[in-house]
């Protein structure tokens, strides 16, 4: 039809959002984005190998089999405006080095804690930090337990008052969903403010 533009009728695109799922080695960050994800998650996980002995620290992950060498991605939509490509991070520190190009763009971060291992996710919470990328910290309740409230972990981390803990079942869709809301909340406050 002459003077008939089809691109004036079709919905406005989304806004997308680069959101990296950071912590240490066995903390979540797989199924955080595998139970979150719309779409069947990109996974780089290989199994653990006697070449790892020595190297990646199993101490109370001993029934750990596979590890995550690249990254996870996922996706899931919040609302008809807003989409966030999920980016999990791997925890080993020999593969931290991937660290800052997976950063590249990201608009913020939520850092996985294991409560039962909290060292585990301080170099993820220092490389925020330092970078000055906004995050909230989602602590992974294993095996549905979380001995600790959010404020006593917040204060056990020394994290700044405007981080956000948030206590979470990397396993649990909603749980994860919430986390994600929580960081995205704080990225509009953080906007707004500016």
């Amino acid at each position: 039809m002459a003077g008939s533009d089809s691109t004036t009728d079709a919905p406005p695109a989304p806004d997308t959002v680069k959101i990296l799922i950071a912590g240490g080695f066995g903390v979540g960050k797989t199924t955080m984005v595998g139970s979150v994800s719309e779409i069947v998650p990109l996974r780089t996980e290989e199994p653990l190998t006697m070449a790892g002995l020595g190297v990646d620290d199993l101490d109370g992950i001993e029934e750990k089999r596979a590890t995550t060498v690249a990254l996870d991605f996922g996706r899931i939509t919040i609302s008809r405006e807003l989409v966030l490509y999920l980016f999990g991070t791997p925890g080993q520190q020999r593969f931290w080095f991937m660290w800052n190009d997976l950063a590249l763009g990201a608009l913020g971060a939520v850092v996985l804690v294991d409560v039962r291992r909290p060292e585990s996710s301080f170099a993820a919470i220092d490389f925020f930090e330092r970078r000055g990328i906004p995050f909230v910290v989602g602590v992974n309740g294993f095996h549905g337990e979380h001995p600790y409230p959010a404020e006593d972990i917040h204060d056990s981390l020394a994290l700044p008052e405007d981080v956000k803990v948030l206590l979470c079942d990397a396993r649990d869709r909603e749980s994860c969903r919430d986390v994600l809301i929580a960081l995205i909340d704080q990225l509009i406050a953080s906007a707004v403010q500016s």
